[in-house]
């Protein structure tokens, strides 16, 4: 019953408005700032140690403390070129075939690829294909990196809601991650296309992409697509690709033949740079 309420209540939550004051107070250099990181380390058991700055005292407001970089070696990306490694820490939310169009979400519910990627000739490329849901939590490092090498041929930002993406709300909100603010980030690859969508939620104030910096806010009421086929930006397997300013959902959809990793569950943890499975040789 608790669910259902909370589920309810996100309907009526005024979400930009108040994801854009989260935006304002991570960024502000207050004394309160100190406080709030070290109640959120032992509220969320955060890990530091892994951190490539362990100071807290040294970050200058809340938002560079959340997107902190880790040290080099923290995240060993595993396998080969055709290996498929986890894009970001989390949990795996949901992953497997798509159905045609249709893609698992959770407890009966599902999306469509050409609702998600807003766009319907691109998720025809993905039909019959692979995709993988990965939920990162507050505790989470909140960088996301490329799961395979790729060529960026477009980035299309999608506005829409901002419902809380923890798994509670994605099992009673139909459609939610094609409902949400999302920013949709295309690839060529070795073994086909890939897309990485980066899905917003509410508190999440900002998403940003290395090539592009600060993509949303501001947020436009229109899809906006940036095609980027001749621009020759090549991201290397484990590169980091973008981060979410608090956290979110990253969706890879993948063409049919990546092979899944034996045992592989829903609920599983995950680090960025972990195997997931690879595409025949």
């Amino acid at each position: 019953m608790t669910e259902y309420l909370f589920a309810a209540l996100q309907r009526v939550l005024p979400h930009h408005a108040l994801s854009r004051v989260i935006y304002w107070l991570t960024r502000r250099q207050t004394q309160l700032a100190q406080p709030v990181m070290r109640w959120f380390c032992r509220q969320y058991k955060v890990d530091l140690h892994e951190a490539a700055n362990t100071d807290l005292s040294t970050y200058p407001d809340f938002n560079a403390f959340f997107t902190r970089e880790l040290k080099t070696g923290a995240r060993p990306i595993e396998g080969d070129g055709n290996t498929f490694v986890s894009p970001a820490d989390g949990r795996v939310s949901a992953f497997g075939k798509i159905d045609g169009d249709r893609i698992f979400q959770a407890k009966g519910q599902h999306y469509t690829a050409s609702a998600l990627l807003a766009d319907e000739a691109s998720a025809a490329r993905f039909a019959g294909g692979e995709f993988i849901t990965v939920y990162l939590s507050p505790r989470d490092y909140h960088r996301v990196h490329m799961p395979t090498a790729g060529q960026l041929t477009a980035q299309r930002h999608v506005p829409g809601r901002l419902f809380s993406v923890a798994p509670h709300t994605v099992a009673h909100i139909p459609a939610l991650f094609a409902r949400n603010e999302r920013l949709v980030c295309e690839f060529d690859t070795d073994f086909g296309p890939l897309a990485l969508v980066l899905v917003g939620a509410i508190n999440v104030a900002a998403i940003e992409t290395t090539w592009a910096g600060l993509v949303t806010p501001p947020a436009g009421k229109t899809v906006s697509t940036t095609h980027y086929n001749d621009a020759g930006i090549q991201v290397a397997r484990g590169e980091e690709m973008g981060r979410f300013n608090m956290g979110s959902t990253v969706i890879a959809l993948l063409p049919p033949g990546l092979q899944w990793r034996a045992g592989l569950s829903v609920g599983e943890p995950l680090k960025m740079g972990q195997w997931l499975g690879h595409f025949p040789r």
